[in-house]
């Protein structure tokens, strides 16, 4: 006896293909915009690699823009099938697919689940890149000479000015570091060969920040050389005064960023995977299929049908699988001890 029969007329069988044809091209629309989720999301990694230390991962992307391919296949042929439903002829060629193609949505089901849980995952790799490769950006903001490094200064000026941000931390890391390159300092002026002699590498340190560290919406003009010098501006105290830059770190704006971004596309990829379940859950293709397979006249659509999820039983199908699966685990250990004959 058929498991789950369910009796199906002709309006009862075109109000299932409707609304299973609904739901396919919902779940196309989700590929499709899954797909160009992943592409703008490998954009934004590859226009901030310099500053993510090289180690960036475009696994994630990647996953995202296959998956998105695949769903959007995958949902299309199923949308295809049931508008094709109705018509005896047309079903007939798509029904020796049908078994391949729901066991491919439940591996797609499974491939979506793990790029869901890789965008969460890979918001930890993503902070500790941008941790090392800001610092380096920093380090190298002055190499606009060197190979390799010439648009350092121009991405992470841009970076600042983009995300209101600068440093790594805050805008005490700029101090740490020689951010002007020595092309451009005067060594012949006393001030900045005391300044060079008296660091222990050489380097000319001061308490300044680059003009992309200026906020455009303090009333005051910017204050971006002596920061820490109350004396060398009016009516200025750097420990009470708001100052008139960014005080947010990059690393935390960057992250804010990519992680708000990768939480977004983790609750687009868990819908996807809503919907592709919904419709393996609920069954509606296997109804479908088994009702018109079950018509008396299938050239009469007017007929009555019974549709079912299996042919048999439950209990009597389960069997049927595990006398199978027994069944192969015999063959295999025949072929080893054969193979092991041979040997001898």
């Amino acid at each position: 006896m058929p498991f789950l029969p369910v009796k199906f007329t002709l309006q009862k069988r075109v109000k299932l293909a409707q609304s299973l044809w609904m739901l396919y091209w919902i779940s196309v629309m989700a590929g499709v915009l899954l797909f160009s989720l992943g592409i703008f999301f490998k954009i934004e990694l590859r226009k901030r690699s310099e500053m993510m230390d090289n180690n960036e991962s475009h696994l994630v992307p990647n996953l995202l823009i296959l998956l998105g391919l695949m769903a959007c296949c995958a949902n299309a042929f199923g949308g295809k099938v049931c508008h094709d439903s109705l018509d005896p002829l047309k079903f007939s060629k798509w029904k020796p697919m049908l078994r391949p193609y729901l066991l491919l949505c439940g591996g797609l089901n499974v491939l979506l689940l793990l790029a869901a849980l890789l965008c969460f995952l890979m918001q930890f790799a993503v902070y500790l890149a941008l941790a090392e490769g800001l610092k380096n950006g920093i380090r190298f903001y002055k190499d606009t000479d060197t190979p390799g490094r010439c648009f350092m200064k121009r991405t992470l000026d841009m970076t600042q000015v983009e995300f209101r941000c600068c440093g790594n931390n805050n805008f005490r890391d700029w101090f740490e570091v020689q951010w002007i390159s020595n092309r451009y300092l005067d060594m012949s002026n006393d001030v900045v060969k005391d300044r060079v002699l008296s660091n222990v590498e050489g380097k000319y340190l001061m308490d300044s920040v680059p003009f992309s560290c200026c906020n455009p919406g303090s009333p005051r003009p910017c204050i971006q050389h002596h920061l820490t010098n109350n004396s060398a501006h009016y009516d200025y105290d750097h420990r009470i005064e708001e100052l008139n830059i960014w005080t947010r770190g990059c690393r935390e704006a960057l992250f804010s960023y990519y992680s708000s971004m990768m939480n977004s596309i983790a609750a687009l990829v868990l819908l996807t995977v809503l919907l592709q379940v919904s419709l393996l859950m609920s069954h509606g293709l296997q109804y479908l299929t088994t009702s018109l397979a079950t018509m008396a006249d299938p050239e009469n659509p007017e007929c009555e049908s019974e549709g079912f999820l299996l042919d048999k039983g439950f209990k009597e199908t389960l069997s049927e699988w595990l006398s199978k699966v027994k069944t192969l685990g015999k063959t295999n250990q025949v072929e080893e001890g054969v193979d092991t004959a041979e040997n001898i």
